[in-house]
């Protein structure tokens, strides 16, 4: 039986997959709670890391290590900064970048990263297999593939999210999936992050998040395990 790891950030993300299963088993890695449960003859490996992209580093990094994983998913909220994006809407990363990463006084592009470049293209089969949902499933719900940009800020100013989408040209942003798909890309394992949007670019960004994030957790996690 493959294993699948699938990584949240937030209770209310953790919450939404773990209600997908039924039986999950309950173990702990370190300080690390994580539940498996099994559907569609694979094994699923569900965590929550916490935000930012350290602890979602180190957790994909410490699971790894633990197991041997066919690929690995990331699910979770969004804020939109594509302007045709609403709440709700999903956004399955076909590249991620991390937009707070600069080292433009070397004479690199923003978000090079050297040794990986700019870009974490998410796996091809993976990519395949979420227009096979998309077109067999009927999902009555937007889903576009594009941009995801990343870093360890809570966009609530309309400027930056402007600028990291003129920038990267990305449609939505959060605080985990690049550095989750970097992790992967060093050690050659299957990628992907999916995330619904949780809060619309020109919307009231906190009250939006605050509001939204259970919708779009539950959303994804419906997405997710049609793949």
């Amino acid at each position: 039986m493959k294993n699948v790891l699938i990584i949240t950030a937030t209770d209310e993300e953790i919450e939404a997959i773990k209600a997908k299963f039924e039986g999950l088993e309950e173990i702990k890695i370190k300080d690390l709670k994580c539940w498996i449960g099994k559907s569609n003859e694979k094994k699923y490996i569900l965590t929550k890391a916490g935000i930012g992209k350290v602890n979602a580093a180190r957790v994909t990094q410490l699971l790894i290590d633990s197991f041997d994983f066919e690929y690995v998913i990331n699910i979770g909220a969004a804020g939109a900064v594509n302007e045709l994006l609403e709440i709700g809407d999903i956004v399955i990363g076909e590249k991620l970048v991390q937009h707070d990463f600069d080292t433009t006084a070397f004479g690199d592009e923003r978000g090079y990263i050297t040794g990986v470049g700019k870009y974490f293209e998410s796996n091809e089969k993976l990519i395949k297999a979420c227009s096979e949902v998309i077109e067999n499933s009927k999902i009555n719900i937007k889903s576009i593939f594009g941009i995801i940009a990343t870093g360890d800020v809570f966009c609530t100013k309309n400027e930056i999210k402007e600028y990291i989408r003129n920038e990267f040209k990305a449609d939505c942003v959060e605080m985990e999936g690049a550095a989750i798909a970097q992790v992967c890309t060093l050690n050659r394992i299957p990628f992907l992050v999916i995330r619904s949007i949780s809060d619309k670019l020109n919307g009231n960004n906190q009250i939006d998040y605050n509001e939204f994030a259970k919708l779009a957790a539950e959303r994804v996690a419906n997405f997710v395990l049609k793949i």
